[in-house]
């Protein structure tokens, strides 16, 4: 196997990793948004197509005889509940897993763009035309988060002024 190659195989295990942590954290989330219905909508979108993301990644290592790691994709995993019962002690949950999703897309469309260019190098083009679909996913999630923040920071900030449990949720 070309050192290339491998480089890609690594990576798309690191992506699907990625991706099975993203489920874990978006459920964890969801789970646990009561007053945001926007971003709750959202987030069980983003939830589904992360799943079919994770799915294709699959595919894609199947595709070259490789399989996921499952270490890496029990470690995301475990990252991801610690992170979300982590949340259920904030006071400001829903804005503190709002800033860890926007921080989360763009470590993805990172991740997609580096695999893009080494499936180009390698002659992949379908697990090119795999990435690219998840990488528009993932940046028009980080573009509809970067559009509503504000909304859901004004609303949590209009719920805590009242003094509202509701606004952490």
């Amino acid at each position: 196997m070309s050192e290339s190659r491998e480089w890609l195989v690594q990576w798309l295990r690191d992506a699907h990793a990625m991706e099975e942590q993203a489920e874990t954290m978006l459920s964890g989330q969801l789970s646990r948004i009561e007053n945001y219905p926007e971003l709750s909508n959202r987030i069980r979108n983003h939830l589904e197509e992360t799943k079919e993301q994770a799915a294709r990644l699959k595919a894609c290592l199947d595709g070259l005889d490789e399989g996921s790691s499952m270490l890496k994709d029990v470690g995301g995993k475990l990252t991801a509940m610690a992170q979300s019962i982590s949340g259920v002690f904030a006071g400001d949950e829903v804005m503190k897993g709002s800033l860890a999703s926007y921080t989360f897309e763009h470590m993805e469309i990172a991740s997609y763009t580096i695999l893009i260019a080494a499936a180009e190098a390698a002659g992949e083009t379908e697990i090119v035309r795999v990435c690219q679909q998840n990488l528009r996913e993932e940046e028009a999630m980080a573009a509809w988060l970067k559009d509503n923040l504000p909304q859901v920071t004004q609303k949590f900030l209009i719920r805590a002024e009242a003094e509202s449990e509701s606004a952490k949720r």
